[in-house]
């Protein structure tokens, strides 16, 4: 599926999967976009599905069909749908994206988009099978640094890319240990594992900048975790005595580290944090012979003469923002500040995706993608338990990484 372009069609008809918080959110963005149609939405709640719907007809578009729990497949017509959006808690991405592709629908997927190694290869395999795409929904490949990275390292502004940072430092205590939304589901891997749980938005876009699996692809990973202690502290100073949370054991470390090569000997560190009290941050880095760029907080550092290198600081993103800015974040970037959530990442995704359906472009991301990005959530976990030995990572595309 490398490579393959979707079929064009003048009106991208969704079927939402998953009406909680952050399936609502999506559906405000995919509104936003001309050329949609929201035809169904599926939840396991009558009221969140309800509330999806009543946001469609709020927009005065026609009321979807509103299907309640059940088999997913009473959503997935080929005849009235193109693309399954799937934004349910993580365990279901894969059974729901493999039975819209079986069904003849595209999938896109929220993050991550498998959460083992079986499941990766079921969504590579059916994909290839089926001839349809699965797309990963990383919004932060589309923030206007990110995408200003690719585009520096594209041009060769870096020079030759040597390595990257990516993180998830997110405190998330009070979520995880509430009773709504994924508060429900979310701190289960705390209680029975111990990884890199949430890899995705920090390194896709290291990888679409170093053109993982178009020349390069990732070959091994180690991983270690600190010890346990935020998160059941919190726990006992927030949870009344006698409810059940008060009996629980973290597994997970609250800092996971994890390392990954490259075939070409380029590395990366990638982070995950969702439970210490600290300010966000994606901890972005792309390193090159000539210059690196960085975000938390954001920064530029190109070397203008390499006969006489300078050791200045890092320059303010804006003084490169007019000569090497995405276009795309040029052309639309008032209406993605506007509409858009998370910075406007989150409709420039949306607005990119319907883009590539609608024009029968080769969408941005494609499955290998997918699976790669979401390997390391497992993989970490095989190495934390294995006493941080490395773990080799699949190659997904089976040799066509080049």
């Amino acid at each position: 599926m490398r490579g393959v372009a979707f079929a064009p069609r003048e009106t991208v008809r969704v079927a939402l999967l998953g009406c909680g918080g952050r399936g609502r959110g999506m559906l405000g963005e995919l509104l936003a976009v001309a050329g949609v149609e929201i035809v169904s939405v599926f939840d396991v709640s009558e009221e969140a599905a309800q509330k999806a719907a009543a946001a469609v007809v709020k927009k005065e578009k026609p009321e979807p069909k509103i299907v309640v729990g059940g088999d997913v497949r009473q959503v997935l017509n080929p005849e009235t749908t193109d693309l399954a959006y799937i934004a349910t808690p993580w365990q279901q991405h894969v059974p729901y994206a493999v039975a819209a592709m079986e069904a003849g629908l595209h999938a896109a997927v929220e993050v991550p988009a498998a959460v083992t190694i079986d499941d990766c290869w079921a969504m590579v395999e059916t994909s290839e099978r089926t001839r349809r795409h699965c797309v990963q929904l990383e919004n932060c490949c589309y923030g206007e640094l990110e995408l200003m990275m690719v585009y520096l390292a594209q041009l060769g502004k870096l020079g030759t890319l040597t390595h990257g940072e990516a993180a998830y430092i997110h405190d998330l205590r009070h979520l995880l240990l509430s009773d709504h939304s994924e508060g429900l589901w979310r701190r289960e891997p705390h209680k029975t594992s111990d990884g890199n749980f949430y890899p995705t938005h920090g390194l896709g876009p290291v990888a679409q900048a170093m053109g993982i699996h178009r020349g390069d692809r990732f070959t091994r990973l180690i991983s270690m975790s600190s010890n346990e202690a935020s998160l059941s502290e919190t726990r006992d100073v927030i949870i009344e005595e006698g409810n059940a949370k008060r009996s629980e054991v973290y597994k997970a470390g609250d800092m996971n580290t994890s390392l990954i090569q490259t075939a070409k000997g380029r590395t990366i560190m990638l982070q995950h944090d969702v439970v210490t009290p600290r300010p966000y941050s994606r901890g972005t880095l792309l390193q090159g012979s000539k210059g690196a760029i960085r975000d938390y907080p954001a920064g530029v550092f190109l070397e203008a003469d390499p006969k006489n290198p300078h050791h200045g600081g890092w320059a303010d993103i804006e003084t490169i923002k007019e000569e090497f800015g995405s276009p795309l974040w040029k052309e639309l970037g008032a209406k993605a500040l506007e509409t858009g959530g998370h910075g406007g990442m989150d409709f420039m995704m949306n607005y990119r995706l319907v883009q590539c359906l609608r024009e029968g472009l080769i969408p941005d991301m494609d499955v290998y993608d997918a699976a790669a990005w979401s390997a390391p959530g497992p993989l970490s976990e095989d190495s934390v338990r294995l006493g941080n030995m490395p773990v080799e990572f699949p190659d997904f595309t089976r040799g066509h990484w080049f």
